[in-house]
């Protein structure tokens, strides 16, 4: 069993690390420093074929310091805490400031931004498992999947529980910390019949172990995943619409996340650059973040900056209404940071959403995509190409597997031509999203 985690007593500890390392900054010269400071502790168990592969138990803590002399900056970090090393870390932060250019968009986010709002967002739910019942657990799930008729074999069962504080500070004087927990269970498949041998899987992730779905459900659902991919065969090449799974939509919505972030839009290396207040979904479409949700997987009251979060809208009525921006990010474009040091918290989509039934009923003959594979997205230009697999849909009806071919096209046509969304949200990650319907993408197959 891991050792007892005393959440406030670590909280405290972490706080008089960072105000150490800030007090010994300015005697030593900085004209602004800021620290993060974090420790983790937490299970992992593997199972496979009903035998405990691995058991993992981890603590990890660690302290980063950045200095500011002038316009020039330095970074250091270390995995050591004690007083001995935070004075090496912040010695060489500022060895590392005296000889970096000077750049005039460093510095803190400005003092009147930083959080004086901290409410409590219930994301810290520790689980009080030994390991001996993480192991019962994961061989509960294994179990469930392998006793459904047509599953081979399993490519291992695996739970996950983790808790752990992290603060910042900085010399405006700010000083915040979380305390949080996430916990996942996961189960992978190997189904055969005559016609060859498929892989799939499902899991569970939350922050409040209550919430996770029970052994059985992740090892059912794996199975029934893995089941439907027997028989698949390559679709005909053609331009059809297609149907991203929950699961792959919110890649897409990962895509355009990193296409408005303050850096990639200053670096000129997004397909989005200068195309604020320009229409890129259609008109009933908006999505945003709300990071102050009361147990919302990505929850935070302050960003890296130390910046008080907020509810943003990034996409309005179809129209970019907004960048993602850190102090940093923000001051290279002319702008007002938005509180996203750190990236986007807990991202929602507002649009009219449909049924699975009627998206599919609404493309009537085209692609269901389950699964993406490589890293075929170019974010400069916003062409993208991957291998996937999922369901050939005839008649508004799946009809069998598809395996083995490509699907292509740009995100702007693609986020242009978003056709539906579903009302089937995945909910396990902090973006929620249910199926994409694009009108059209090209499929290259047979």
């Amino acid at each position: 069993m891991t050792q007892a985690f005393d959440a406030k007593a670590q909280q405290q500890t972490l706080e008089d690390r960072a105000q150490k390392a800030l007090e010994l900054a300015r005697r030593l010269g900085a004209d602004a420093c800021e620290v993060g400071a974090s420790v983790d502790q937490g299970i992992g168990i593997s199972v496979r074929e009903s035998d405990v592969e691995s058991v993992e138990l981890s603590r990890d803590q660690g302290i980063a310091v950045t200095v500011y002399v002038g316009k020039r900056k330095g970074s250091a970090s270390s995995s050591d805490a004690n007083d001995d090393s935070i004075q090496s870390v912040v010695e060489r932060a500022l060895s590392i400031a005296r000889y970096t250019g000077e750049d005039s968009a460093s510095g803190l986010a400005d003092a009147e931004l930083m959080a004086t709002e901290f409410p409590d967002l219930d994301v810290h739910h520790p689980w009080e498992l030994s390991t001996e019942q993480a192991v019962e657990l994961a061989l509960a799930c294994e179990s469930a999947g392998l006793g459904q008729e047509g599953i081979r074999s399993s490519d291992g069962a695996s739970l996950s529980s983790g808790e752990g504080v992290r603060v910042y500070a900085n010399s405006h004087g700010f000083l915040g910390s979380q305390a949080g927990s996430r916990h996942s269970l996961s189960c992978m498949l190997i189904a055969e019949n005559g016609n060859g041998m498929q892989r799939d899987y499902d899991y569970t992730s939350s922050r409040d172990p209550k919430e996770l779905w029970t052994p059985e459900t992740v090892g059912r659902n794996a199975a029934e995943r893995t089941l439907r991919r027997l028989g698949g065969r390559r679709p005909a090449t053609g331009r059809f619409p297609v149907l991203f799974d929950p699961s792959m939509a919110s890649g897409l919505v990962g895509h355009l996340m990193s296409a408005i972030s303050g850096g990639a839009i200053y670096r000129d290396a997004s397909f989005l650059c200068g195309r604020l207040e320009e229409s890129l979904f259609p008109e009933w479409f908006s999505l945003g973040e709300k990071p102050m949700l009361m147990r919302g997987m990505a929850s935070s009251p302050f960003d890296g900056d130390g910046v008080q979060t907020r509810d943003n809208v990034f996409i309005d009525s179809g129209k970019l209404a907004s960048y993602m921006l850190s102090a940093y990010s923000a001051r290279r474009l002319g702008l007002q940071t938005t509180g996203n040091a750190g990236g986007a918290r807990n991202v929602r989509i507002n649009a009219p959403l449909q049924s699975r039934e009627a998206l599919l009923s609404r493309m009537d003959r085209g692609i269901l995509v389950t699964e993406l594979m490589g890293q075929g997205v170019n974010g400069v230009t916003g062409d993208y190409s991957r291998g996937a697999a999922g369901f050939w849909v005839e008649n508004g009806k799946i009809q069998y597997p598809v395996e083995e071919f490509t699907i292509a096209g740009n995100l702007s046509q693609m986020f242009a031509g978003l056709a539906a969304v579903g009302d089937d949200i995945d909910t396990r990650g902090s973006i929620h999203t249910g199926s994409w319907l694009i009108d059209e993408m090209t499929i290259a197959g047979d």
